[in-house]
């Protein structure tokens, strides 16, 4: 398998699915005007990451959490002079300075900011080396880092790594605001707090509608349509399916907050007839969203059956409606907790949204393969 381009052309969301669907194994390189990076896959889970766009290394995120001291540091550092093909983690684990469980803990954190850092990458080139799993010779960066022992999801990762990003500019356009506040408002606030008047917490699902809209204004794939659908639904419930819809089929594509082993692999091998349960085929066919409980048929049991085993109280489902049918069903519920179910306008909208912006992203596909095959 070849994959090499830029990433004008082909964002880091599509590169992620494509190793994750298809559970490749090799080293992510990129380079941009950011820095360079490299991110390993294990049958399609990251279990390594690496960039010079970050503080720190982490030798010193070690010594930071008081894990390891500065001269053992130091002396890990001497050694790896002496033996450049080594990494710093692996010198302090045959010192004896640090346990595997704890670097692996230290490195899924550091993966999560890594990823976080690649998601706003807006330029550079890439390459994915089949079956090459160690970047550190090629690539001009401090420390090659650690190999975690259990992969960690892409899809995770990039929800995750989208939502900091939000709530970052969330908190720098608060900040903004407060700055430029006018002595009128400042004079309002205080009479407010004085008579004990404050204004109504928002409801997550209009925040995170607010956050997200921009976002759906100009996606480059219909991967990152349904990504932003699975980051907007986890903010509201605590676990989360979503179901591609045939003629007469449902296909797992993707999910959140399911503790179960390998959940993103496992729900994928889903294939479920819908026709054969009144129930999803009549929200289905209707196109309208349901929220109560989730009636009992082969098919429902089926897929409670490979998510954990446990009933829900209640459920959520929300077709996505392109070309005037369901091409999608998210599924939703809180299991964990058997918490009720907040307030889904929010989430209707968004998917109403993300419907359109779907069928633009379907023409605009036919559009160009219709060019290609002019031109040949």
């Amino acid at each position: 398998m070849s994959l090499a381009g830029r990433l004008e052309d082909l964002a880091l969301s599509d590169i992620f699915q494509i190793l994750s669907i298809g559970k490749k194994t090799g080293t992510l390189i990129l380079k941009g005007s950011r820095g360079n990076a490299f991110v390993v896959f294990k049958n399609g889970l990251v279990v390594r990451a690496e960039t010079d766009d970050i503080d720190g290394t982490i030798g010193e995120e070690l010594v930071k959490a008081g894990t390891i001291k500065d001269t053992v540091l130091n002396l890990a550092l001497e050694v790896k002079k002496k033996l450049p093909t080594k990494s710093v983690p692996e010198i302090l684990l045959d010192f004896g300075a640090v346990a595997p469980g704890i670097l692996d803990k230290i490195t899924r954190k550091r993966i999560e900011k890594i990823i976080y850092k690649l998601v706003v990458w807006e330029d550079g080139d890439f390459q994915f080396e089949l079956d090459k799993i160690s970047p550190a010779d090629t690539m001009n960066l401090p420390d090659a880092g650690w190999e975690i022992t259990k992969g960690m999801s892409p899809e995770y990762l990039l929800m995750e790594g989208a939502r900091v990003h939000d709530e970052e500019s969330q908190m720098t356009s608060l900040s903004a605001g407060e700055l430029s506040g006018t002595e009128e408002e400042s004079d309002r606030f205080e009479w407010e707090e004085d008579w004990d008047l404050q204004p109504p917490a928002e409801r997550r699902d209009i925040i995170s509608l607010r956050s997200l809209t921009q976002e759906l204004r100009f996606p480059t794939s219909a991967s990152e349509i349904t990504l932003l659908i699975l980051r907007f639904a986890s903010e509201i419930f605590q676990r989360g399916i979503l179901f591609m819809v045939g003629d007469n089929e449902m296909v797992g594509l993707g999910q959140f907050g399911l503790e179960i082993e390998t959940p993103d692999e496992k729900i994928r091998e889903i294939i479920l007839l819908y026709d054969e349960s009144n129930f999803l085929k009549n929200i289905i066919n209707e196109r309208r969203s349901y929220k109560g409980p989730l009636e009992k048929d082969s098919v429902t049991e089926t897929i409670i059956f490979e998510t954990g085993g446990k009933w829900p109280y209640e459920a959520g489902l929300f077709p996505i409606i392109a070309e005037e049918r369901t091409v999608a069903l998210l599924y939703c519920d809180n299991i964990q907790t058997g918490e009720k179910f907040s307030e889904t306008e929010g989430l209707e909208i968004f998917i109403d949204q993300a419907g359109l912006a779907l069928e633009k992203s379907l023409l605009q596909r036919r559009i160009q393969e219709f060019e290609k095959r002019s031109q040949q």
